[in-house]
C-alpha cells in the first residue's frame, strides 16, 4: 500500500541507469522505487549519459515510469577533455567529472524551483553530488542529507595529495552543512565521529547496503545440479590490486594444487567483471593455476545474481585496509543464500555482518597459511553439504525495502528539524558550535 505522499526529497546521484558497474546504481535507484510507499516522492538530477564510462539498458527498465529526472551537463575530463591522454588536475578536481557542477547547480535551481523539495540528498562517490548538494543547499537553506557510504579522505587515498586535500575540504564543509550524513558501515561512523569530534552524534547515522527482492524473482529455482563436475566459488565484481588483493589465495591454490590437495576436476574458481583481468591473468599464470581459475567477463545484473545462486558457494574478498567498509556486494550474496567462503580480516565490519549471519569460514586476505586451511575445511563442508548458510531473519532485514524505511525516517527527521529551526531562527542555517 502506498501511503499518501505529501513530502518531496530531490536526490542529486551520478550513479544511475543506465550506467552499469558500480554497486551505487543499486543504491539510489532502489531508494527511488521503494520512498513512495514511505510517503515521499522523489526526484533525481543525475548526469548527462556522455559521462558515463560504459552504459546498457537494462536497468532504464526499472526507472519508475513518473519520476522525475533531469541529467544535467557533464563531461569526463579523461575522455573529453584529455590531448594524447592528458588532461589538465584542475579539471579532475576533485574527480574526473566536476563540470557536472557547472550542469548540476543550475539545473539542481531549476528543480527545486519546479518539485518544491523538502529535503536534499546527495551521494558519494562521486565528490561531485557534495559539492552540488553544498550549493544548493546554501542557495536554497532546504536541509541536506549526505550520504556518504564509505569514507572519503583516507590515509591512503587518494593518493594524489591535491585531490586528497580537496576531498579533505569537501567532506569538511558537508558534514558542517547537512541536517544528516549516513554511512554504510559502523567503523566509518566511528571514523568521522573520532575525525570530527565537535560535531553532534545524532548528525551521524548508518544505513547499510542491500538486496533488491523483485531482481531476485524467478531464481529460486536455479540451484546447483549434482553430478561428476569441481565445485564452483564465484567472486561476482571488481579485484582491486590493493583492497582486495587476491595475491595470497592465488599462492594457497598454487600450493595446494602442486600438494594433489585440489585440482581444476574438483575446483573451480569464477572471477566474474573483476575489471582487472590483464593484471590478473598475469597472477594466475604465474601460480599455474589457470586449471582452477578463471576470468570471465561482466554480465548482465540478473544473470550475475542467477550465477550466484547456481555457485556452489561464493567468495569474498576484502583486505584488512578496508575493515571499515562493507562490500555492497555481500548483500547479494547473503539473498543468494549460498555457502559464503570470506577472506576478510576477522576483525572488520564485513566479517561481522556475516558473523551475525551465522557465516563463519572466514580467513584473513593477508594470510596464505589461514586461507589454505580455511578453504580446505570450506570445500569438505560443501562436499558433505554442512555449509552454513546465512539466517534468514538477518536475510530478510538486509532488504531494499527496509533500508528505505529507515532512509524516510532521516528524511522525516531532517524536514521536521528544519522545520523547527525555521520558527526559533530563521536566520540560522548551521549550529554556530558546528562551523568549522
Amino acid at each position: 500500500m502506498v501511503a499518501l505522499m505529501t513530502k518531496r526529497v530531490l536526490m542529486v546521484a551520478f550513479h544511475f541507469p543506465p550506467l552499469v558497474g558500480s554497486s551505487g546504481i543499486q543504491r539510489t535507484l532502489r531508494f527511488v522505487q521503494h520512498l513512495p510507499e514511505f510517503g515521499w516522492e522523489p526526484a533525481v538530477l543525475s548526469a548527462h549519459t556522455r559521462a558515463y564510462p560504459q552504459t546498457a539498458g537494462e536497468g532504464i527498465r526499472d526507472i519508475p515510469r513518473n519520476l522525475e529526472l533531469r541529467r544535467a551537463f557533464a563531461l569526463d575530463a579523461a575522455r573529453h577533455l584529455a590531448v594524447a591522454g592528458i588532461f589538465p588536475r584542475l579539471l579532475a578536481l576533485p574527480d574526473r567529472w566536476s563540470s557536472w557542477c557547472l550542469g548540476g547547480v543550475p539545473a539542481g535551481l531549476r528543480l527545486i524551483r519546479n518539485f518544491k523539495p523538502d529535503v536534499l540528498w546527495t551521494t558519494y562517490p562521486i565528490a561531485t553530488a557534495h559539492l552540488i548538494g553544498a550549493a544548493l543547499h546554501r542557495l536554497t537553506g532546504i536541509p541536506w542529507v549526505a550520504d556518504f557510504r564509505d569514507p572519503m579522505a583516507q590515509a591512503d587515498y587518494p593518493a594524489d595529495r591535491l585531490t586528497h586535500r580537496a576531498f579533505e575540504w569537501i567532506e569538511r564543509r558537508t558534514l558542517n552543512a547537512c541536517s544528516k550524513a549516513i554511512f554504510t558501515a559502523p567503523g566509518a561512523l566511528r571514523l568521522y565521529a573520532e575525525r570530527y569530534p565537535n560535531l553532534p552524534a545524532s548528525r551521524l547515522g548508518i544505513i547499510e547496503n542491500g538486496y533488491d527482492e523483485a531482481s531476485f524473482a524467478g531464481l529460486e529455482a536455479q540451484a546447483p545440479q549434482d553430478g561428476d563436475r569441481p565445485l564452483t566459488l564465484v567472486h561476482s565484481g571488481t579485484v582491486y590490486s590493493s583492497e582486495r588483493d587476491p595475491r595470497p589465495l592465488f599462492a594457497a591454490l598454487g600450493e595446494l594444487l602442486r600438494a594433489g590437495t585440489i585440482s581444476g576436476r574438483s575446483l573451480s574458481i569464477v572471477l566474474r567483471a573483476s575489471g582487472n583481468d590483464h593484471y590478473l591473468g598475469e597472477l594466475v599464470r604465474a601460480e599455474g593455476i589457470q586449471e582452477i581459475v578463471t576470468l570471465q567477463p561482466a554480465i548482465a545484473y540478473r544473470a550475475a545474481l542467477r550465477e550466484m545462486q547456481q555457485s556452489d558457494g561464493l567468495l569474498v574478498l576484502q583486505a584488512a585496509n578496508c575493515n571499515d567498509q562493507v562490500p555492497a556486494k555481500l548483500y547479494e550474496y547473503l539473498r543468494a543464500r549460498r555457502p559464503i567462503l570470506a577472506l576478510t580480516d576477522p576483525h572488520g565490519d564485513t566479517a561481522a555482518v556475516l558473523r551475525a549471519a551465522g557465516v563463519d569460514s572466514i580467513a584473513p586476505l593477508d594470510s596464505k597459511e589461514g586461507i589454505q586451511r580455511t578453504l580446505v575445511a570450506f570445500l569438505e563442508q560443501l562436499g558433505a553439504k554442512r555449509a552454513p548458510l546465512p539466517a534468514e531473519t538477518v536475510v530478510a532485514a538486509c532488504s531494499r525495502r527496509a533500508r528505505t524505511a529507515q532512509l524516510a525516517a532521516v528524511l522525516d527527521a531532517a524536514r521536521d528539524s528544519s522545520a523547527r529551526r525555521s520558527v526559533a531562527a530563521p536566520l540560522e542555517i548551521l549550529p554556530r558550535d558546528t562551523r568549522r
